[in-house]
């Protein structure tokens, strides 16, 4: 049975192939045209990621005892390159570099999935799926910012949701807590997600489980747009007909418990 690493770094590698396919045929317009990520081009989104991917490659290769630990001056002298770049470069680069991450993530074998710590911007080191979680959970995101860029009516990958959702339910949860703002819900919520084992908790933080709690709200949608809403990208705009939230908090009472990031 594949790892959860396994399966994770299988969603990062759908994520790329699909940039790969894509960002090759976009004009210089669509380059720097308006993507998902209202202060940023369809360029800078491609920009973040590839600098991202760079940043991440070269903490994985050190862990790994392959190259020096990047020094503390490191991350913003790859920001500056990055930002320096035509919008061209940044298209064409950020797919090399995405590549080069994704391949090295591939090679670890699965009998080390399980055993592999890499340090993170976190206290101490991480599992290497939930290493491999904290990319997907910027890629996918970020991915989905291009596409709709082009597209108002894109949706998120579903293996992405699958593997994010199951990352948010226990190791990699701590997220929501940090960028949720339970304060703007009207009062305690238990929300059921249509159609999986998953809930949104809200009370004095926020968090998905898979426990059975009580339910007082549901979400009636896919999975990925249940993600979408919890990474602030579930806009009117880009809500599809059918999505609702029915019981005692609304689907905007939730925007604005998950404004985004």
């Amino acid at each position: 049975m594949t790892t959860l690493a396994g399966r994770t770094i299988a969603a990062l590698r759908s994520e790329h192939d699909g940039l790969e396919s894509l960002v090759p045929s976009l004009s210089a317009d669509q380059l720097t045209g308006p993507s998902g990520a209202s202060a940023w081009t369809i360029a800078d989104v491609l920009s973040h990621i590839g600098s991202g991917a760079e940043i991440t490659l070269a903490g994985f290769r050190a862990a790994e005892g392959q190259a020096e630990e990047p020094g503390p001056d490191f991350n913003q002298s790859v920001w500056d390159r990055w930002n320096a770049l035509n919008p061209q470069e940044q298209a064409t680069g950020s797919i090399t570099s995405n590549r080069a991450l994704v391949t090295d993530l591939e090679s670890v074998p699965d009998d080390r999935h399980d055993a592999l710590r890499v340090k993170t911007f976190l206290p101490e080191p991480v599992s290497f799926a939930l290493f491999a979680a904290l990319r997907l959970s910027e890629v996918a995101q970020h991915t989905w910012d291009v596409r709709v860029g082009l597209d108002p009516a894109a949706t998120l990958n579903e293996g992405s949701a699958e593997v994010l959702a199951e990352h948010l339910s226990g190791d990699m949860g701590f997220l929501l807590g940090f960028v949720g703002k339970a304060k703007e819900a009207p009062e305690h919520a238990v929300v059921e997600i249509s159609g999986t084992a998953y809930r949104i908790v809200i009370d004095d933080s926020v968090w998905l489980t898979t426990e059975a709690l009580p339910a007082t709200a549901t979400f009636t949608g896919p999975l990925e747009s249940a993600l979408r809403l919890l990474y602030g990208r579930l806009g009117p705009e880009h809500t599809a007909a059918g999505t609702d939230v029915t019981g005692n908090i609304t689907l905007g009472d939730l925007r604005a418990v998950f404004p985004g990031f």
